[in-house]
């Protein structure tokens, strides 16, 4: 079900939530859509649970533009294909599990003109300690290329003017894994305007958040490295 003319649209990945992804959902229309039309962009991602099932149900109920992957493409892919048929003033993007408060919502919003970007800061966030300890790791081999005003790019949680998005959309695809990495990056490098608000992160509604295998780091941490690089040298030479 689509609305005409949505103030915000919002964006939310979803693999394998058929647990959760309804309560997400309702949660956010409830605390959203009483003061804001706003409307969903579901990027289902080859899910082999009932998901589709579910999504499928919601969209007789609320509003959203629904794009149903056949096979899995992956996070980044899926919210790439989402921010390409945004038509809203506003995008917010959020994880599908649940962890992002939606109580902090409303001082992103009242930010919203102020600056391009808003992200969140998870306060303490909700994730396993190697997750944690790995993610801080790259943080500091990060900061050596970009010098990022912020604490945590790699939070989901993130509100941006369209033309901030139709601007950098054409550029995103270097890091197939960590893409707020990129998107931070890139939203610097390119002199847009950044916020950094405290956000709370909860548990997961269901489910498990997924963690790398020990044997895959190295070679998920070079990929990265190189992502990086090549983000650098892509906004150096004002490409």
């Amino acid at each position: 079900m689509i609305i005409s003319n949505p103030e915000l649209e919002i964006l939310l990945p979803v693999h394998n939530e058929g647990e959760s992804i309804e309560r997400v959902m309702r949660e956010i229309h409830t605390v959203i859509s009483p003061k804001i039309a706003m409307q969903f962009i579901v990027c289902e991602d080859g899910s082999t649970d009932n998901t589709k099932a579910v999504l499928t149900q919601l969209d007789q109920e609320l509003p959203m533009k629904l794009l149903i992957a056949a096979e899995r493409k992956g996070y980044s892919q899926a919210v790439r294909d989402g921010m390409q048929v945004m038509s809203a003033p506003y995008l917010l993007c959020l994880d599908s599990d649940g962890q992002c408060d939606l109580k902090d919502f409303w001082q992103f919003w009242d930010n919203r003109e102020q600056y391009d970007v808003v992200l969140g800061n998870r306060v303490h966030r909700a994730d396993f300690a190697w997750r944690r300890i790995c993610s801080r790791t790259f943080y500091h081999v990060y900061q050596l290329f970009y010098h990022v005003p912020v604490t945590d790019p790699s939070c989901p949680y993130m509100l941006a003017k369209q033309a901030v998005i139709r601007r950098l959309l054409p550029e995103l695809g270097a890091m197939q894994q960590g893409f707020w990495w990129e998107f931070v990056a890139r939203t610097h490098r390119r002199g847009f305007s950044i916020k950094e608000l405290p956000v709370q992160h909860r548990d997961r509604f269901a489910g498990n958040t997924q963690v790398y295998k020990l044997r895959k780091l190295p070679g998920i941490g070079y990929r990265h490295f190189m992502a990086l690089f090549k983000i650098w040298h892509q906004t150096r030479a004002g490409s």
